[in-house]
């Protein structure tokens, strides 16, 4: 649990650092968009006020309320599980991910996003941030490091008498 905590307290650091130096000290908020390594990489300032790229927008109490009780589950269901490394690293990056969004929205009101990734052509019209990933690879790295094996190795098998 120790190695968890680690990450996740580094996520929360990196994710908050960052959000202060793109949105307050590059003055995002003001400016809207800076272009970084156009067209593939842009900063551009979006609030989410929903779950995610803006949907099922509510109330901020009920996604914070959701957010800490997801967290508290993984705490639980980590522990309980008693994972490997991989899944300890995977539940640091989520709570940590999940922590940061928490915070954004207990001062904003709203989750601050400003990352802006297109290709090809093709333009996105969404933010994300560093909890976001943080999120999805460690929800990513939860299915697969963990389950009956507790992401050590080859699922165990239960004898029977």
């Amino acid at each position: 649990m120790r190695l968890l905590a680690l990450i996740a307290a580094l996520t929360f650091a990196l994710d908050q650092a960052l959000k202060w130096l793109v949105v307050q000290r590059l003055g995002l908020i003001d400016r809207g968009v800076i272009d970084v390594w156009p067209p593939f990489l842009q900063l551009r300032m979006a609030w989410n006020t929903g779950i995610n790229f803006g949907l099922f927008d509510t109330n901020r109490w009920v996604l914070i309320s959701i957010a800490l009780a997801i967290v508290a589950w993984v705490l639980v269901w980590v522990r309980r599980e008693g994972g490997g490394r991989m899944a300890m690293i995977s539940a640091g990056l989520l709570v940590g991910g999940a922590l940061g969004n928490v915070i954004d929205r207990l001062i904003y009101g709203a989750v601050a996003d400003f990352l802006n990734m297109s290709c090809c052509g093709i333009e996105n019209p969404y933010a994300f941030n560093v909890a976001d990933i943080a999120i999805f690879a460690g929800a990513i790295g939860l299915i697969l490091f963990t389950g009956n094996s507790g992401g050590k190795g080859p699922a165990k098998t239960r004898k029977t008498p």
